[in-house]
């Protein structure tokens, strides 16, 4: 606890020297989640999940004609899961989330290195995760070039745990990332590159990326690194009401699990909207996700969409992709909205999706079910709640992925949360 100390008494020395450069903001942010079928298909004989988590965030940023240099530290606190009058925090959740410095090379031009958010376009691919508490973050270090309509960042990740094997500063050779091998999230190396290019009323972006994944040998040293490489596009059109916006992704390489190879994957999606008046919008579209045909165990078409904001995609009840539904049947996602302002200071979301295997179960059914969501907010002075439900309603071919039998499930399976966002600005800089 002594360094979570010494970090938050750096922040507040900063007080004494606070100019038009620096800034000090934070964010309190608590989630009170009903959970009944969140994420998979909960039986009847379970009991539903209630519980209340807080995000706790304090941001600091100092900016000079040179340099900019940006701190952000949370913690995760889970109502209740500390004992009583135990000074430890037992869930050891206390982390830099942010911390990171870009160097100014030209007017146009810099160098940014530490640890830092990845967000591009819609966040198909690299998101920053804000719906999670924890959020995602990337320690890289990444050269950045902007104009006025044009952007370009290529960035270089290479992860070491230094007090491995071999123990600090030696054997950095035998050393691979102290996460387990199966983890997709948890790469050894990656490289990126994205550009995007702006004209009136439509953009278009281009993104590489190679990660590698770190092998092991049978006595769990590191032994050689797999990659699998991504190379996509997100085109973003809009005149007057109405807009369209497409994604296209394809994969190859070798899975995170090192043995699988994959070829032919995967991601397509087209979403159109439509203002129909200053309160009121549509929206529409589809998603395809290839998935595993199952004729080799040694190869898969199945796509992965690995950095992604993947609660914001196919539903808000988490079924696919946010820690799941990987190298499975992939997904063909069919949805429709509604934005409807409702005064000055709330709003109300509703969606349908309907959900589907790209590949057939074994059984032969593809149809996986539907989902409601509703999405409430409200904004008050100086804070906001925003509330949400969520419904399932599960076909056969669920019950047949999550390997349950529908007597044995509950007859609602369904999701309710309600957080309250609080930002404060200690200091603006201004």
């Amino acid at each position: 606890m002594k360094k979570h100390y010494l970090i938050l008494g750096l922040m507040l020395a900063c007080f004494q020297f606070a100019t038009a450069q620096f800034t000090l903001d934070g964010q309190f942010r608590p989630r009170t989640e009903y959970r009944n079928g969140y994420q998979s298909l909960i039986l009847d004989a379970a009991n539903a999940g209630f519980a209340t988590n807080t995000r706790l965030r304090l941001n600091a940023g100092y900016q000079t004609e040179a340099f900019k240099v940006y701190l952000s530290i949370q913690d995760l606190l889970v109502w209740g899961e500390n004992p009583q009058i135990i000074p430890v925090d037992s869930n050891n959740s206390f982390a830099v989330f942010e911390a990171w410095a870009s160097l100014k090379l030209t007017d146009n031009s810099g160098i940014k290195l530490g640890r830092q958010v990845l967000s591009y376009d819609d966040q198909r691919f690299f998101g920053g995760l804000d719906w999670a508490q924890q959020g995602r973050n990337h320690d890289l270090a990444m050269f950045q070039y902007r104009t006025e309509n044009f952007m370009l960042d290529l960035g270089l990740a290479f992860n070491q745990d230094l007090d491995g094997a071999g123990g600090p500063l030696f054997g950095f050779q035998n050393v691979g990332t102290a996460y387990p091998a199966n983890n997709p999230f948890q790469y050894k190396s990656m490289q990126h590159l994205y550009a995007k290019k702006t004209w009136e009323g439509f953009n278009a972006s281009l993104l590489l990326v190679n990660y590698g994944h770190q092998n092991y040998d049978l006595n769990g040293n590191a032994d050689g690194v797999n990659s699998l490489i991504t190379a996509g596009t997100h085109l973003n059109y809009k005149k007057g009401k109405f807009g369209l916006a497409g994604n296209a992704f394809l994969q190859t390489g070798t899975f995170f699990n090192g043995s699988t190879d994959v070829g032919g994957a995967y991601l397509l999606g087209l979403d159109a909207n439509y203002k129909a008046t200053d309160k009121v919008s549509f929206g529409a579209g589809i998603e395809l996700i290839s998935g595993d045909d199952a004729t080799t165990s040694d190869k898969t078409e199945a796509f992965l969409p690995t950095f992604g904001t993947n609660h914001k995609f196919n539903g808000f009840m988490d079924y696919f992709y946010v820690a799941n539904h990987i190298n499975t049947i992939g997904l063909i996602d069919i949805h429709a909205s509604a934005n409807i302002k409702l005064n000055k200071s709330s709003s109300l979301m509703a969606k349908v999706l309907n959900f589907s295997g790209e590949q057939a179960l074994a059984s032969g059914e593809k149809s996986l079910g539907t989902e409601i969501d509703l999405v409430y907010k409200k904004k008050f002075n100086g804070f906001s709640l925003v509330a949400g439900y969520s419904q399932m309603f599960a076909s056969d071919g669920m019950y047949e992925l999550k390997g349950i039998t529908e007597s044995n499930a509950s007859n609602t399976q369904n999701w309710a949360w309600l957080m309250l966002v609080i930002k404060p600005k200690f200091i603006t800089g201004k």
